[in-house]
């Protein structure tokens, strides 16, 4: 009896064990990428939290200490030149300076196209902006007080957990707030939405001033070259004069092109409409030309 149960035992375990199916997640290893270490923050006393590019450098972001660097780009793995670019290291709520800003611990910040720096500084329920100077502002939101209210400046309350988005399209930053389960906009100016260091309409004169000088070349060339190409009596290289034309016909017929090209690259926001109005003007500018030298 005791050697019937046994067995029984045994039949029942290994019924069990051949019941178990061992699954597991599969692993493809896909080659051709490889670490390296570009910057070691152990030896400044740096905990690089969150990076983002800036144009020629980088803003990384130590949240432990409350404090934004910037490194150059690309970095050098021989030498490292580490600025800061805001915060004094200490906990708070100061705006300023770059060696007197303080700042609560924040873990999330974007960076716009004129290198403005927008922090969401949970902790202190505020959006702030740092200039590229390093200069530390605040936008909106109300250090006093959370809350789910929109509105300008300190009317608008945010919670203690929220997320910064830096959106060109719109020229915008989208807000993801998640103690709110809320996802907000916050409208920039729309010079902050501008490309490089410089405002649109100083870019927008001297490519200006540029076109007019090529096209007064252009006109000058034009006029001392029509003798040779244009036929005239006693004298019919009119091959010639054809080529010439057609060279010039082809060559407008290509600027105009490029021209609708490039104008439809920009987006239809605001910050861009003059931009694509004054390529507009240019293309005519192009074509007047043409038309003078043909």
């Amino acid at each position: 009896m005791a050697s019937q149960l046994s067995l029984l035992i045994l039949m029942l375990f290994l019924f069990n064990l051949a019941s178990i199916h061992v699954t597991g997640d599969q692993i493809m290893l896909e080659d051709g990428y490889m670490v390296s270490t570009v910057f070691d923050g152990y030896k400044l006393n740096i905990n690089p939290y969150a990076v983002q590019l800036r144009s020629s450098d980088l803003v990384v972001l130590d949240s432990s200490h409350s404090v934004f660097y910037t490194l150059p780009f690309p970095i050098s793995q021989d030498s490292v030149m580490v600025n800061r670019l805001s915060g004094e290291g200490k906990n708070g709520y100061t705006d300023g300076e770059p060696g007197l800003a303080r700042f609560n611990k924040p873990k999330s910040f974007a960076v716009d196209l004129r290198g403005n720096v927008y922090v969401a500084d949970q902790l202190n329920h505020v959006v702030r902006k740092i200039s590229n100077s390093g200069v530390t502002s605040t936008i909106v939101g109300n250090y006093s007080q959370t809350g789910r209210q929109d509105g300008p400046g300190e009317t608008a309350t945010f919670s203690g957990d929220f997320e910064v988005l830096f959106v060109p399209q719109i020229c915008a930053l989208l807000i993801s707030d998640h103690g709110n389960q809320l996802l907000r906009q916050i409208d920039l100016k729309p010079e902050d939405c501008a490309f490089g260091p410089q405002s649109v309409p100083g870019a927008v004169k001297f490519w200006v001033l540029g076109l007019a000088l090529s096209c007064l070349l252009g006109i000058v060339i034009g006029i001392a070259t029509r003798p040779y190409v244009i036929p005239h009596e006693g004298f019919r290289p009119l091959h010639l004069s054809k080529t010439w034309k057609h060279c010039l016909i082809n060559l407008a017929s290509l600027a105009q092109m490029s021209c609708y090209d490039i104008r439809n690259a920009f987006p239809s926001s605001s910050p861009y409409i003059l931009l694509k109005e004054t390529l507009k003007a240019e293309c005519l500018i192009f074509h007047s030309c043409s038309r003078l030298i043909l």
